[in-house]
């Protein structure tokens, strides 16, 4: 297959020129920048250490020579899948030529949320495609793996969203829960993109923590409300994130009233259900999870603790694999009828 990666040399775009380089069904990849056409794909990122003029990342960029390419060019390679690393509010437009043609696979949050209404209260500005929505697929794997083999056009979660949404989907879907459910998360820089920006600066950020744009004011909230209210209509979401200075690594907790009746097993029984077959979510039974076990990994582990009717769930990603680039990989596996794991790692790095 071939894959064009748009906004390659963005973080998350690097982190699937990695991914994609060593997918034993990945046979060549289109690297895109339009501000970094025509230059090596080396010259941008170093840290892919190969020469991509002569053999190409793993042998796969022969198509662009190992140069980045532009919009326009990338059209002409035809590729089978396409993954949009572009900015929100940007994203979809600039894959108008792909969509039809490729399966799209858009990690910016352009068409994850489904109500324009909700998108413009979250984002500030008119869904950028609205006429899209109703082909689009919510790309949460474990959640919608079945509608995710049908679909050409699939919007990948947030990173916030995905750690948030996976130990609590299951417990919405049953009635379990009730009242307002409370989400601390907190998110590692490199979750705000690469971009240049005074509070993401070494000397801002190192030695510092912090909440910012708490409740409704987070973008993200809206895509949390969207997937939980939709499982059980009667939760409210309060959202909190935080800065901590990490590079990357994720670590969320909410606490919840559960229903009467509700206890630790239900808890359990229900996450096993559902996650049963589920290779990238595991779930801790004897311990709290920590960023650094899923470092470089495409899993979110998840763990429970409950004290009278409050449940407290615990749940940890790398933002940048399991939140963005590895999840896309997933879904461009499930997609294509590819083995889910391939390409991806189960394993954290030390």
């Amino acid at each position: 297959m071939k894959a064009a990666v748009l906004g390659c040399t963005g973080y998350t775009g690097m982190i699937l020129l990695r991914i994609l380089g060593s997918h034993p069904d990945i046979k060549s990849i289109i690297p895109v920048s339009s501000s970094k056409a025509g230059k090596s794909v080396l010259s941008t990122d170093p840290g892919l250490g190969a020469d991509l003029d002569k053999s190409g990342l793993a042998g796969k960029t022969a198509l662009t020579r190992g140069c980045c390419v532009s919009l326009d060019q990338a059209v002409r390679f035809e590729p089978d899948v396409v993954f949009s690393a572009l900015p929100h509010l940007e994203s979809a437009k600039l894959c108008t030529p792909f969509f039809g043609k490729s399966v799209v696979i858009d990690l910016s949050a352009d068409l994850r949320i489904r109500n324009p209404a909700a998108f413009q209260k979250s984002y500030g500005h008119d869904a950028p495609r609205p006429d899209l929505l109703p082909s689009v697929v919510y790309g949460l794997c474990e959640l919608y793996r079945e509608d995710i083999k049908g679909s050409d056009i699939i919007a990948n979660p947030g990173c916030y969203p995905t750690a948030t949404i996976l130990p609590l989907a299951p417990l919405a879907q049953r009635s379990m829960l009730k009242g307002t459910i409370i989400i601390n998360a907190l998110s590692g820089i490199s979750g705000a993109g690469k971009k240049a920006e005074t509070m993401l600066l070494y000397g801002e950020r190192t030695e510092n923590t912090c909440a910012y744009s708490p409740g409704k004011s987070h973008r993200h909230t809206g895509e949390i409300t969207q997937e939980i209210v939709k499982r059980d209509a009667s939760l409210n979401v309060l959202f909190i994130p935080h800065l901590v200075p990490l590079k990357r690594g994720m670590a969320v907790t909410t606490t919840v009233h559960v229903q009467p009746g509700i206890d630790e097993t239900a808890v359990e029984e229900a996450l096993e259900e559902t996650y049963r077959d589920a290779p990238f979510v595991h779930l801790l039974k004897s311990r709290l999870p920590e960023t650094r076990d899923v470092w470089g990994s495409n899993r979110c582990d998840i763990a429970w603790y409950q004290e009278g009717d409050i449940l407290m769930l615990f749940s940890v990603i790398d933002n940048l694999v399991k939140g963005a680039s590895g999840q896309a990989v997933q879904n461009m596996n499930i997609r294509f009828g590819i083995e889910e794991t391939r390409g991806l790692r189960v394993h954290g790095e030390l």
